[in-house]
């Protein structure tokens, strides 16, 4: 709902011209905070609940030794998302938050030396991939990003940007054309076979299948429809903020104070307190806060473990999901600077299934891992000291069941500096000036996702967007859910939208 449908939904629901309600959110993660600032926007009193001393959730910055670095999600696209926040009110978004425009999508190296670079431009790519892998694949590759789009234009609008947990969702024209494009969407295989019928190449199946770990899950499992998600970065383009992925949340923060909301920090939330079916405020600090509706930004799993009493009746199938993977990172300031690197690049494995497969089943997912790195000193020259770069340098591990990271950590450090340092010809280890490591734990203990999943459940089975928890809890008044293990998922763009999509439901409900 864009913010003329959002004023047009004020006006037709008999709402008074101001919601007057006092409103609590759970967590100032990106979802928790565009709440906020949509209910303040349609005037409620809003308060904000927050364990850390910070705000924005995964999406926060630290400063080491002159590096600056963004500490969690590194890839910004759908900038419109963000924008919208500002315009929903009634300011203008450059006055608060601006971004750079990348020309180049991803840079991707493999074992046996091939390279090649992505751009967010259908053309380009495909004349990228004619020159790296022949005639034959740069034709199977622009018929992929038609289908890609196709996708994309055709289920965003009802399975992103709507709930899946009501009627009227599925009760307009339009929607039978989703519903009759059901055999075609690949959700009865999976992504990796869906690749594996447009290309020969393996590492262009390899490339393909990578998507599935924008959502925490293994192109092995994940259905084909995750195809679309390349449309992202390859149809709408790719961004990087001023100021870095920090800047996201941060101008958010100002924008949802400048509208009234007031940020609770270091108030671990210990419950929320109802009656007779209905909210009416939450336990903080050993606090008592009366409110009218609270938004949870919290891991679904840990708020039915940890928030809500034993009386509300728990989604069993839901908290049953697996949960995504998480993420081993290393923030490493490197004192030199390589031209053949980009703000984006990928070091693929030598065989993604069986990696895949240790990741799924606890296995020795160290051993040869993906490796990504990321370097915003590429464009923000002062996240870095002059001729060095800031380099988050990250491999995809489950998430945090009793393993011993304390073993685990050298040895993926080892892994990956092997790597990096035999594909650019340097030894890496000896640039690294300052060195900071966040594992599952630690993503656990900052974020309250349960085992450090960073996308909450995984999407390794058909039906998983219909098990995502609805963003309106049913049988509790003025209680509803957002954030990444909430419908529609995780990351910042659905984030974004699980923020937009709990809070227009709320309205349909404010007294």
């Amino acid at each position: 709902m864009d913010c003329t449908l959002f004023s047009e939904l004020m006006r037709n629901t008999n709402l008074p011209p101001k919601v007057q309600e006092k409103v609590a959110v759970i967590g100032a993660g990106i979802a928790g905070i565009a709440a906020s600032i949509r209910a303040a926007a349609a005037g409620a009193e809003v308060h904000v609940f927050e364990q850390n001393p910070y705000t924005g959730g995964k999406i926060t910055a630290f400063e080491q030794e002159g590096y600056r670095f963004d500490a969690g999600p590194s890839l910004f696209t759908l900038p419109h998302l963000v924008d919208e926040l500002f315009e929903c009110a009634g300011k203008d978004p450059r006055a608060y938050f601006n971004y750079h425009t990348h020309d180049t999508v991803c840079r991707y190296f493999w074992h046996d030396g091939t390279e090649m670079t992505m751009y967010p431009s259908v053309e380009e790519n495909v004349a990228e991939i004619r020159r790296v892998f022949g005639d034959n694949e740069a034709e199977a590759v622009a018929g992929y990003f038609e289908k890609a789009a196709e996708k994309y234009d055709l289920t965003a609008p009802f399975f992103l940007e709507n709930s899946l947990h009501r009627w009227k969702t599925f009760v307009t024209p339009k929607v039978l054309r989703v519903l009759a494009a059901i055999p075609k969407l690949g959700l009865f295989t999976t992504l990796d076979r869906y690749n594996k019928r447009y290309f020969n190449d393996a590492k262009l199946v390899q490339l393909f299948n990578r998507y599935a770990t924008y959502n925490g899950s293994s192109p092995y499992l994940t259905p084909g429809i995750m195809q679309m998600i390349t449309h992202l970065e390859h149809g709408l383009g790719t961004y990087l903020p001023h100021g870095g992925m920090h800047e996201i949340s941060q101008s958010l923060t100002r924008l949802a104070q400048d509208l009234g909301v007031v940020f609770h920090l270091e108030n671990t939330v210990e419950s929320i307190s109802a009656e007779d079916g209905k909210v009416t405020g939450l336990w903080a600090n050993a606090q008592h806060h009366t409110c009218d509706t609270v938004f949870v930004n919290s891991d679904v799993k840990h708020a039915y473990k940890h928030l809500l009493n034993e009386s509300i009746s728990r989604p069993k199938k839901t908290l049953a999901q697996e949960p995504s993977s998480s993420a081993l990172i290393f923030y490493w300031g490197i004192q030199a600077s390589f031209k053949q690197l980009d703000l984006h690049n990928i070091f693929f494995s030598n065989d993604y299934e069986r990696e895949f497969d240790a990741i799924h089943n606890n296995g020795a997912f160290w051993e040869d891992p993906t490796i990504y790195v990321n370097i915003t000193s590429k464009l923000e020259s002062d996240d870095a000291p002059e001729g060095g770069e800031n380099w988050f340098v990250m491999i995809n591990v489950p998430a945090h069941s009793g393993q011993d990271w304390a073993s685990i950590i050298p040895k993926a450090k080892e892994e990956i500096l092997r790597r990096l340092s035999k594909e650019l010809k340097m030894d890496i280890g000896a640039l690294i000036r300052t060195e900071a490591v966040l594992d599952p734990i630690s993503i656990e203990r900052k974020t309250s996702s349960v085992g450090g999943a960073l996308y909450g459940t995984s999407s390794n089975e058909q039906m998983a967007a219909f098990l995502r928890h609805p963003n309106k809890k049913s049988g509790v008044d003025g209680l509803y859910f957002c954030g990444g293990s909430a419908h529609p998922g995780g990351g910042v763009p659905l984030c974004l939208l699980s923020g937009k999509i709990a809070t227009n439901w709320w309205l349909e409900h404010a007294k």
